[in-house]
């Protein structure tokens, strides 16, 4: 099954509403925690708890005056929980332990989606590879057939690539799930250290152990980075699909429902637009990634050069690769597979993939691998030149007759002979 379409969750998570109800949620549990050492009073911790509120037309408006957003913040959110406990509220923290904090907890949610998205694309690939496991196609190298493989592979190729992608994805989530609250140059000067600590496990954040004013940058980068590898991939998939729908080739296709249309001028056209797009897409992905990087280098214990970027970046590319994510799902699933073209691709050269196989068996016959190839090559340019037929060239041949008769020569242009380890690199994968 197709799983639901989740873009709108993963742009929940960076919406700006949801971004300051989580550092809320972060001010609400250092109050807490500072109630429970006994540095504020524990109704001014219950009243931030149970008052505590804004309106985000509200933090816009103070905001003008104090250029400040996080200023602004606490202040439209001491509006509501009175000035008793308004007083209380961001008590020894700076900004940037709540924005880091908060932004480790929605960083930690959005590779949660993008986890749950690559096993589903996981499972989708497991599935067609074990329908193709058997069928035989033609391997290309250089864009030149090479020697028979079958889509199973390919599609067990993409899974594998997959499952490495969900191990990069699962590292990179423990990375930036962490957290931190010690103040203006990370030393704890005005906040005990049992606050950090409270707060991280209560959001299931892992605290940092050391800070300046920020988290420090490599984490992030580490992320982006990853996140542009599994754009890698997905590129890798679609670009592939891209060359298999040419007409040339045509061995298989992306779904064309019966009311599309591939072009404004031509009815005729089917063309492979969502690949399309995801290969777009992953150049995007490279670029927010070199953004993190340039990120890393802050000066002295912090400054903000990193924040306008990643206000930008970190929402764009998880949510771009969640959609894209979404987009290669669908496009496994429903993708059109043709055997029979594969198979008449896989002769369309009269057996000139099976070259290797006759010059394997000359040597193992005793015949000098040099001098074998020679031989096997000039009929093999003779078919790609001329169109003459390359068995018969072969069997005509006074050297390759000392070493091989017309039936062992026709017995080489069977493609299940190549293709019997097939068994066992699919069992590796539980196929």
């Amino acid at each position: 099954m197709i799983p639901r379409y989740t873009r709108e969750e993963m742009g929940h998570i960076w919406s700006e509403r949801n971004e300051f109800d989580t550092m809320l949620l972060v001010e609400t549990l250092a109050s807490e925690a500072q109630a429970e050492l006994g540095v504020i009073p524990k109704e001014a911790a219950k009243a931030i708890r149970e008052k505590g509120n804004f309106d985000v037309e509200r933090i816009h408006e103070i905001e003008k005056e104090t250029n400040h957003d996080i200023i602004s913040f606490v202040t439209a959110v001491g509006e509501y929980v009175g000035p008793e406990a308004a007083k209380y509220i961001h008590l020894g923290l700076t900004s940037t332990d709540v924005k880091d904090t908060a932004l480790g907890y929605m960083m930690k949610q959005a590779c949660d989606i993008l986890i749950e998205d690559l096993k589903r694309l996981h499972e989708v690939l497991r599935r067609r590879a074990a329908e193709f496991k058997y069928t035989p196609m033609i391997g290309r190298t250089h864009g030149i057939h090479g020697e028979p493989t079958t889509f199973g592979l390919k599609l067990a190729l993409w899974m594998a690539e997959v499952e490495r992608d969900i191990e990069r994805m699962e590292h990179a989530r423990k990375s930036v799930a962490v957290g931190k609250l010690s103040g203006a140059v990370g030393t704890y000067s005005n906040i005990d250290p049992f606050v950090e600590q409270y707060v991280c496990e209560k959001l299931g954040l892992e605290p940092v152990k050391i800070a300046t004013q920020v988290v420090q940058r490599d984490r992030h980068a580490e992320l982006l980075s990853t996140i542009a590898v599994v754009g890698g991939t997905l590129d890798k998939i679609a670009l592939e699909i891209r060359h298999l729908q040419r007409t040339e080739v045509r061995e298989a296709e992306e779904y064309f429902s019966p009311k599309q249309k591939g072009s404004s001028a031509m009815p005729h056209k089917r063309n492979p637009i969502t690949c399309e797009r995801i290969c777009g897409m992953a150049r995007l992905l490279r670029g927010y990634a070199q953004s993190a990087y340039e990120d890393q280098a802050l000066w002295h214990e912090r400054d903000i050069s990193h924040s306008s970027v990643e206000r930008v970046i970190l929402p764009d590319a998880t949510i771009a690769l969640n959609y894209m994510l979404h987009l290669t799902i669908r496009t496994i699933d429903k993708l059109l597979v043709y055997p029979e073209t594969m198979l008449k691709n896989l002769n369309l050269t009269g057996g000139l993939v099976f070259s290797q196989t006759i010059l394997t068996h000359l040597v193992d016959k005793g015949a000098v691998r040099d001098e074998a190839y020679r031989w096997v090559q000039k009929y093999a340019m003779e078919r790609w030149l001329e169109g003459k037929d390359f068995a018969t060239g072969l069997k005509s041949d006074e050297n390759i007759k000392k070493y091989m008769t017309a039936e062992e020569i026709d017995a080489c242009f069977d493609p299940h002979k190549l293709l019997k380890h097939v068994d066992t690199i699919m069992a590796r994968f539980g196929l």
